[in-house]
Order: C-alpha cells, then sequence, then structure tokens
C-alpha cells in the first residue's frame, strides 16, 4: 500500500480528502455492540393473564387470609392464636390443601429471633404454598435512620 503524500502535480497543495479510516472503526464497534445486545432485546417472561370472563362471579380468593406472626418473646401467633411449630405445619398444610389457596401474610415482629424466622420460612417452603408475601415492613421504614 503506498500513501499519498500530497497531489499528483507536486505542488505542495493539502490533500482535501477526508480520512474515513476511523469513522469506519466506529461503526464496525457499534455494529458489533448491535449484535450482542439484539439476543438480550428477544428475552421474553410468560405471563399466565387471565381468560375471557365468562360472566360467572367467582369467588375472590382474597377474601380469606392467613397471618403468621412472630414476637419478640418467641412466640408464633396463626391467625392470633398462639401455636408451636408441629401445629403451624399442620395449619400450613390445611391452607395449602384449600382451594383457592387462602394468601399466607407473614409478619415478624422487629425483636424476633432471626432463628425462629428462619425455621417458619423453612416450614412455609416445604408446606408448597404459592401465596406468599411479607406483610408490616411499612413500620420499618425509619428505621436506622437518624432524624
Amino acid at each position: 500500500m503506498a500513501m499519498q503524500v500530497g497531489n499528483e502535480s507536486g505542488d505542495g497543495e493539502v490533500m482535501v480528502e477526508m480520512n474515513t479510516t476511523p469513522l469506519i472503526d466506529v461503526m464496525l464497534v457499534l455494529l458489533v455492540m448491535l449484535i450482542f445486545t439484539i439476543p438480550m432485546a428477544t428475552q421474553s417472561l410468560d405471563i399466565d393473564l387471565p381468560g375471557p370472563d365468562t360472566g360467572v362471579a367467582h369467588p375472590r380468593p382474597d377474601l380469606h387470609k392467613n397471618k403468621i406472626v412472630l414476637t419478640a418473646t418467641g412466640t408464633i401467633l396463626w391467625n392470633g392464636q398462639a401455636v408451636d411449630m408441629t401445629q403451624l405445619k399442620a395449619s400450613l398444610g390445611d391452607a395449602v390443601a384449600l382451594r383457592p389457596e387462602p394468601e399466607l401474610q407473614f409478619e415478624p415482629e422487629a425483636q424476633a429471633s432471626y432463628n425462629l424466622s428462619a425455621h417458619v420460612l423453612r416450614s412455609i417452603k416445604a408446606s408448597g404454598s404459592t401465596r406468599f408475601g411479607f406483610v408490616g415492613n411499612e413500620h420499618y421504614r425509619s428505621f436506622g435512620k437518624q432524624p
């Protein structure tokens, strides 16, 4: 490859042609980035949407909720009643067997034992509950913040 320094006449004029090599390099980098990002944009998440409304009134599954509260003293409350781990596992099994499955709410108090919380969460997971949520976290929104 030869490099052209001036024009053919040799009169020393400045060459007015644009150097396109950096532009081509930038375009190639952008093309490679586009190739890598296309597969990321095509991934999808499957969502089960409800079917068409048949006009039949269905009972609302959120009317019945079960609430587990862990107190600072180590007591487990199932819907306000004190239970031990065996009774809790039996109640969880009964709740999971219901159709539609009632919502299960878990609310540990601020000073509740972490070990007890871990055991209860393990029991909830073992029961196969699919409608589970943490509640009462709004009490701790400003926890640890200095006024």
